[in-house]
């Protein structure tokens, strides 16, 4: 059973846009309080990029994305969003959303062991 679906990576010039989505079932959802991206580069390990408590009462961003990419989510569709605008050659990975039963903190947002849900990705490149 398919839980998370992310969509809307593609390939655009530096300094452009994209926005993900990602849709999750509905006991997905509603049974996990934090909803998480993240993003891995080839070779690279997979990092946290933004997390959103359900709730909407906690939103936090890596360092490297602060004041470009926004996340959001829409509970009437299951659906969380990253905005993300100014891209750069280094945002250049596989995006994938998750979910987690655990709340929103500042200390474990970004962590993976955290998250039971995961999408399968959509990937994202950026040519300079």
């Amino acid at each position: 059973q398919v839980r998370m679906v992310e969509s809307g990576g593609g390939s655009v010039q530096a300094g452009g846009s994209l926005r993900l989505s990602c849709v999750a079932s509905e006991d997905t959802y509603s049974s996990n309080y934090c909803m998480g991206w993240f993003r891995q580069a080839l070779g690279k390990e997979r990092e946290g990029v933004a997390g959103i408590g359900r709730g909407g009462d906690y939103i936090n961003y890596a360092d490297s994305v602060k004041g470009r990419f926004t996340i959001s989510q829409d509970h009437a569709k299951n659906t969380v969003y990253l905005q993300m605008n100014s891209l750069k050659p280094e945002d250049t990975a596989m995006y994938y959303c998750a979910a987690s039963g655990y709340a929103c903190y500042s200390d474990n947002w970004s962590l993976r062991d955290r998250y039971n849900s995961w999408g399968q990705g959509t990937q994202v490149t950026v040519s300079s």
